[in-house]
């Protein structure tokens, strides 16, 4: 049986603040979505051009594995090209099984398939754990319009917190698959680093991707997809993310336009492709590399066919660690694009305002006149 809201009120309670998230809205019958999901005009995400995407280099997955042969120097100029021009790729070969990947993937719609109330104890203000938030939307009291996901964020300290801490459900495959995530973004961004002329000692490499997360997002299925979204345009604020998603496909990066090149400015969706992981910059590497590198701007659609879940690990600097333009970059430059900021001011900017494409590195840019 279909419920009823007196207002929009009571269905922000029911949706955000009691835990049933999108997945109870959907239970529960509803046939059109509610006035609160409809996102506005300008925000909607119209059907991409499927043969643009398919001719799109992200169908073309860089191997990492490559990176260890006689082929190393046109990989690492690949993963520098995607870096500069878009800011995403695909990467097979990254060191994690077609087993573990299945396995996370099983994980997650295990534990979004639990009751309202077995999910609703990891609420933000009620969680059992602080390194656990189950949430629906990005900043549901502050979005224009809500996002249709639901998502558990999943904090790593150490391996015996998680295990301690995290949902039953996934915790030990998404522990997995947070320790493989880091050794591998901590090879790419030795690889860019290094790429701009600058060899960090470790203790900086490791402060810059100190702060690890993995989320599990579930988009349920909505009777009118080409209303809502399921994520806004946004960009991670991460140093490097890395993102597992299933082959129904919804995520979209959009690309610039390049009046020189003759490019106009469009979203393409990036092709789910068997084993591969998909590979984003966050803002961090665009400010450390004082605007050399770009964070890749995303959004995700929804469907109306079938449920998706994606899982994203995110490495990130410490909350206390500053970023800034590395001053190597700077000389050659003429001058930094970005001010330094520690990173939990950052952080604190972005998750305080809604989603709104990259105008969170509006935060540190300097207005030169």
């Amino acid at each position: 049986m279909t419920l009823s809201f007196e207002d929009g009120n009571s269905l922000f309670d029911f949706v955000v603040k009691d835990g049933n998230g999108i997945k109870g809205l959907v239970d529960s019958g509803i046939v059109e979505v509610p006035e609160i999901f409809i996102q506005p005009l300008d925000e909607r995400i119209e059907k991409v051009d499927e043969k643009g995407s398919k001719e799109h280099f992200l169908t073309v997955p860089i191997d990492l594995s490559k990176l260890d042969g006689p082929d190393h120097d046109q990989v690492v100029n690949d993963i520098v090209t995607a870096a500069k021009t878009l800011g995403f790729f695909q990467a097979i070969n990254h060191g994690m099984s077609l087993d573990l990947l299945e396995s996370l993937k099983d994980a997650a719609h295990q534990f979004f398939a639990q009751p309202p109330e077995a999910k609703a104890v990891y609420l933000k203000g009620v969680s059992r754990s602080p390194l656990v938030k189950y949430a629906t939307s990005f900043t549901a009291e502050k979005d224009k319009a809500l996002e249709w996901r639901d998502y558990v964020s999943m904090l790593y300290t150490h391996d015996g917190d998680a295990l301690e801490h995290w949902p039953k459900e996934c915790k030990e495959v998404a522990l997995d698959y947070m320790k493989l995530s880091a050794k591998m973004i901590r090879r790419l961004v030795e690889i860019l680093i290094r790429n701009l002329g600058v060899n960090l000692e470790d203790s900086r490499l490791e402060a810059l991707i100190g702060l690890k997360i993995v989320n599990m997002n579930y988009y349920p299925t909505c009777p009118n997809p080409e209303l809502t979204v399921g994520a806004g345009r946004h960009s991670d604020t991460s140093t490097i993310t890395m993102l597992l998603q299933d082959d129904i496909g919804g995520l979209q990066v959009r690309v610039e336009e390049d009046i020189v090149a003759g490019r106009k400015e469009e979203w393409i969706e990036i092709p789910p492709i068997p084993g591969a992981l998909v590979v984003n910059l966050g803002d961090v590497l665009q400010i450390l590399s004082n605007g050399r590198y770009k964070s890749g701007e995303h959004r995700v659609r929804t469907t109306s066919k079938q449920s998706r879940v994606s899982i994203p690990a995110f490495c990130s600097p410490r909350p206390t660690e500053k970023i800034g333009p590395l001053p190597q970059q700077v000389e050659l430059d003429g001058g930094p694009l970005y001010r330094e900021v520690i990173f939990q001011d950052y952080m604190t900017h972005f998750l305080g305002n809604a989603h709104e494409g990259k105008n969170c590195l509006d935060f540190v840019k300097i207005n030169k006149i």
